[in-house]
């Protein structure tokens, strides 16, 4: 489901909680048991640091290709962002590879992890020409877009917009950062007040001090955009299979209780 501002309240409403545990008096497996398997399968991916195997879906020459370690302009640049970088040339920033592939490799796996669990992930970008490309890479895993104006409080006071019983997202992924060249995205200081953990791509000239994840790299060149839409695709998609083949393995499907109750 594409969101856009004017039914942005849908992220928040129509995705119930997912309790894979089993009721009723006719069910062939005991409660106890479902229990302790619906516990298994959240605490087993928990065990291995990279149980999604994340870190195989793109490697240096990837990023490199893509143009990611391209940064701004010297006079640009944020303080912030200087441990990040790799050096300069010809005025223009370089950022570090090796670092942007150990923090991508993090914001992988949270991601992961969120999907894994049910979690509510939201694509947020301020860029136009990227705005397709973002509604449709939500759409393909099954997650949720944001690339209009974000209205300020959006978050912080949907209680109050949108009525009781609102769930605000579980993650929400920046593609970019920085509404313009000078101005801070609105979502991320608004998931901060709400401690809602955001994955973002900062630039040379962006501040990644509010960001829970960031991922330096560039953020303007269309491969690099794409690169990042595609590596966050492949691993929610990879993660809700895995949770599918965990629930099967366990017999805790929704397929399997029908099976088990004929």
């Amino acid at each position: 489901m594409i969101v856009n501002n004017r039914c942005f309240n849908v992220c928040f409403i129509f995705r119930p909680f997912r309790v894979p545990i089993l009721t009723g008096c006719h069910s062939s497996i005991p409660l106890w048991w479902a229990s302790l398997c619906d516990k298994k399968i959240l605490n087993q991916p928990l065990e291995k640091p990279d149980f999604f195997r994340v870190a195989e879906l793109f490697s240096l020459k990837d990023l490199f290709d893509a143009r990611v370690h391209l940064g701004h302009k010297k006079g640009c640049r944020h303080r912030l962002m200087e441990p990040y970088l790799y050096g300069c040339r010809l005025d223009h920033d370089i950022i570090d590879l090796d670092q942007t592939m150990e923090h991508l490799q993090l914001a992988l796996n949270f991601t992961a992890h969120i999907a894994y669990r049910g979690g509510i992930i939201l694509f947020v970008s301020r860029r136009r020409q990227f705005g397709h490309l973002v509604e449709t890479t939500a759409k393909d895993c099954g997650e949720y877009a944001h690339t209009r104006y974000w209205q300020g409080g959006l978050l912080t006071n949907a209680n109050i917009q949108y009525g009781p019983g609102v769930r605000l997202p579980d993650l929400i992924i920046f593609l970019s950062t920085l509404n313009n060249v000078f101005q801070q995205h609105v979502g991320i200081r608004d998931a901060a007040k709400m401690n809602i953990p955001t994955v973002g791509v900062v630039d040379s000239n962006c501040n990644p001090s509010l960001v829970t994840y960031p991922v330096p790299g560039n953020d303007d060149t269309p491969a690099a955009v794409e690169l990042y839409c595609r590596l966050f695709k492949m691993t929610i998609n990879r993660a809700k299979d895995r949770r599918k083949q965990m629930e099967l393995l366990h017999g805790l499907s929704a397929d399997a209780r029908e099976r088990r109750h004929v």
